[in-house]
């Protein structure tokens, strides 16, 4: 191996070390497959779009499988970096994870509703696996207080909105105007090609995640027989429930759901700050992280909008004409990723510029901006459903300022919060609390889908209600961060002030 590809003060990628470009490029098709697959979900589920029906299920029903589904691929990414931190490593698990992806979509191509729901877990599990490992190889690339850490999560970020525009816009197409399930394959095809160009150059990563901690042999073993008997029960309550032994109802599942993630949340956070035996600054990286949460499940609850009640308006209610062309309806989703990748090398110059004249904001007032031009963004909805009600179809100018928005909160909140959780973490607790930071998505999704199906379940009427509590939702939760930032922030941020 090179001392090139082993050196985290390498500049071999752009100025960063060789290995961040085999992350770029996995997670840029990974997130191609995710995000394609994702933005014909609730069009299929529901009564689809002009000359391609869906499965006419309600706009409830659909929300909240819709809600289910982006809750679970990210609460499987705690079991999935416990996995990694404990008998995979980080490298295998990324691999087993995009396998599993892979086998997921081509089973959602298949056109039977069991095959469907059975694709959505494949999806859901690989993507647990994947998820938050990939990110935390990223974290160590870069030895602990190198300057370029934030900038490379900010890159890493680009792959991911170039990976959803692929998505968007091959899947979209394929899905509306040829077939749904094609679509589905198209995603399949896009998640190959990430397997087979991880495969390829995995040996740019070096050592960076290839090894699980340092503990007994006895212990793995224990660990591996346990997990057998998980992945035995779990598949035994799939196969019965596709069988017809059971079933519950999607609504009720996405509320207990809910309830659960907020359990298991509070239940961690009071294992690390009380029973995990951590330092001092240890435990003050920990609630700086706590608050980092609790801003990021508020935030995705509203920007996953964007898959669930705003694609339902923008079907129902939003001109997609132009001349002789009319653009897929998840087209407009291609918007966000569309605006990442044009604006985050200004947002990546702006901590660097303000960082150095001492002006850089911490984490959680970043966190709070985010979640204050999430508010303004539905401010803008709200007068567009007035507007709809009035006359309908609207213009597509509404949703290009709501997700311009939305984007500014995204690009101020999420590389940041991968940054803060790959830098503040606990060291033995690395591959669990990047899971725990996906919980807080996990947990945004679920309250994404239940808000999303409360908006859409009376039409326009039913919209301004939700979204002006989501403006309130947003606007409180910032100032709460605003306020507590003065009390609780980084230790390494901390060291900063003081030098």
């Amino acid at each position: 191996m090179s001392k090139d590809l082993q050196d985290s003060s390498s500049t071999a990628f752009f100025g960063h070390p060789i290995g961040l470009r085999t992350l770029f490029f996995t997670e840029m098709w990974e997130r191609m497959s995710y995000y394609g697959m994702r933005g014909l979900l609730v069009l299929y589920m529901t009564i689809g779009v002009t000359g391609n029906p869906g499965m006419d299920w309600s706009n409830i029903q659909a929300n909240a499988i819709y809600g289910i589904y982006a809750g679970m691929v990210y609460f499987l990414a705690v079991p999935g970096g416990w996995i990694a931190d404990n008998i995979l490593g980080y490298q295998r698990s990324v691999l087993i994870g995009a396998l599993i992806i892979t086998l997921g979509h081509f089973t959602l191509a298949i056109p039977f509703e069991q095959t469907f729901i059975l694709g959505l877990v494949f999806v859901a599990l690989g993507t647990g696996l994947l998820k938050p490992n990939i990110s935390s190889i990223v974290g160590q690339l870069y030895s602990q207080n190198d300057s370029r850490r934030d900038s490379g999560f900010t890159i890493f970020y680009m792959a991911i909105n170039i990976g959803s525009m692929l998505g968007f816009a091959v899947c979209g197409w394929l899905g509306e105007k040829v077939g749904w399930h094609i679509g589905f394959g198209a995603a399949g095809i896009g998640m190959l090609f990430g397997v087979i160009q991880f495969i390829l150059f995995r040996h740019q990563l070096g050592d960076a995640g290839k090894y699980p901690n340092k503990i007994n042999a006895q212990t793995r073993r224990n660990y591996i027989r346990g997990l057998g008997l998980v992945i035995f029960i779990v598949a035994s309550i799939i196969i019965s429930g596709m069988a017809g032994f059971w079933s519950v109802d999607p609504v009720y599942f996405a509320e207990r759901f809910r309830d659960f993630l907020v359990i298991i949340s509070v239940i961690y956070f009071i294992y690390l700050l009380f029973f995990a035996g951590l330092t001092k600054d240890e435990k003050r990286n920990v609630l700086m992280l706590l608050l980092l949460f609790i801003g990021a499940a508020a935030f995705w609850s509203g920007f996953d909008q964007s898959a669930g009640s705003l694609t339902i308006f923008t079907r129902d209610h939003v001109s997609l004409t132009f001349g002789s062309f009319t653009a897929p309806v998840s087209w407009t989703q291609f918007l966000n990723p569309l605006f990442v990748v044009m604006f985050a090398p200004f947002f990546a110059y702006l901590w660097v510029f303000l960082g150095k004249r001492n002006l850089d904001p911490n984490m959680p007032v970043k966190f709070a901006i985010g979640l204050i031009l999430m508010a303004i963004g539905f401010i803008v909805m709200i007068f567009a459903v007035k507007f709809a009600l009035v006359s309908s179809p609207v213009g597509v100018q509404w949703l290009l300022l709501t997700y311009l928005l939305h984007t500014f909160g995204e690009l101020t909140l999420s590389p940041v919060g991968l940054s803060a959780f790959s830098k503040y973490s606990p060291k033995k607790y690395l591959g669990q609390m990047m899971g725990i930071w996906f919980l807080a998505s996990s947990l945004g999704g679920v309250l994404a889908g239940l808000l999303g199906g409360e908006a859409t379940q009376s039409g326009l009427q039913s919209m301004t209600p939700v979204f002006t509590n989501l403006v309130y939702y947003c606007l409180v939760i910032a100032g709460i961060l605003i306020v507590l930032s003065f009390f609780i922030k980084g230790v390494t941020e901390d060291k900063k002030d003081k030098n």
